[in-house]
Parts: structure tokens; C-alpha cells; sequence
């Protein structure tokens, strides 16, 4: 999709939805100090360019029952792009991994995995094995407590575009 150049009030849209979710027409105008229809015409153009992919509910997992948060790094043995893609594609279909990362450096993939159980997620360890995906060497780090959970700040990311 085409990168637009985004002006302030497009920054103060992102950031009203980032921070508030899915907003009536009049409501979002009011936090981005705009008029409703321009401010809605703004929005259908943000979404039109693939700014806004969805709005999502931030649930209290916590409140829902216990659970084991996990970070795994892994490290492949081979770095090809075949290797890459076979690992990728298996923990797209997994369930249990709700991030992951590719990175340059000491190990090739930063994952948070969240599980009902250590004993669940020594069975997801398992499974890892048992695909044959290539993978050297991991390492687990078991979550304590959440320290920091944020959203980025999407007018300090934008910066100069914002202007």
C-alpha cells in the first residue's frame, strides 16, 4: 500500500484510536479538534491506505485464569530462506505464541508464548522438536509479573512527518 504524507491531524486520529478503540464520528472529532465530516473523511482515508488494521479489546488475562507467560529465543542451525520460512509458517499456526520477531544478532527469533501451564507448554516445547524445524538452540525466560505494557507513541514516531 502507498505510505501517505500524514499531517498533524491525521497523527491526532491515529492516536485517538490507538488509545480509545473504535470511536463514534463525533466523539473522535472532538479529541482530534476537528470538524466531524472532515475528521471522518480523514479516517475512511487512513483506513483506505491500510493505517488502521482493526480494533481490538484489551482483555485482563489475568482475570480469565492463571497462566504461564513464556519468552523463548531460538536459534536455527541453517540460515536459509527455506529454513526461515518452514519455522515461520509453523508457529503462525500456533495458537500459544502471540508474538514473535526475527532478529540480527545472538539468536534469530525473540517469541512470547503464553500458555494454561508449564506442564502445557513443555508440551509446545515438545511439539517444536518433533516438527524437525531446524532449530539449534532455545532458551526460555518464565515471566514473573508485568513490569511495562504500552503502545507505542505514535506522534514521537511519526516526528517529522507530523509537520
Amino acid at each position: 500500500m502507498k505510505r501517505l504524507a500524514l499531517d498533524a491531524a491525521d497523527i491526532r486520529i491515529l492516536s485517538a484510536l490507538q488509545q480509545h478503540g473504535q470511536l463514534s464520528k463525533t466523539r473522535l472529532a472532538e479529541v482530534c479538534s476537528l470538524s466531524a465530516t472532515p475528521c471522518w473523511a480523514r479516517l475512511t482515508r487512513l483506513k483506505a491506505a491500510g493505517y488502521v488494521r482493526g480494533y481490538h479489546a484489551d482483555i485482563a488475562l489475568g482475570q480469565l485464569a492463571d497462566f504461564a507467560q513464556v519468552i523463548v529465543t531460538v536459534s536455527l542451525g541453517r540460515h536459509r530462506k527455506a529454513d526461515f520460512d518452514r519455522f515461520e509458517a509453523y508457529i503462525s499456526g500456533r495458537d500459544e505464541i502471540i508474538d514473535c520477531i526475527a532478529t540480527g544478532g545472538g539468536v534469530d527469533y525473540i517469541m512470547k508464548v503464553i500458555s494454561p501451564s508449564l506442564t502445557a507448554f513443555q508440551d509446545f516445547v515438545e511439539d517444536l522438536h518433533a516438527e524437525d524445524l531446524g532449530i539449534d538452540r532455545y532458551m526460555t525466560h518464565f515471566a514473573t509479573r508485568q513490569v511495562k505494557s504500552a503502545l507505542p507513541n505514535i506522534a514521537k514516531l511519526a516526528g517529522a512527518r507530523a509537520k
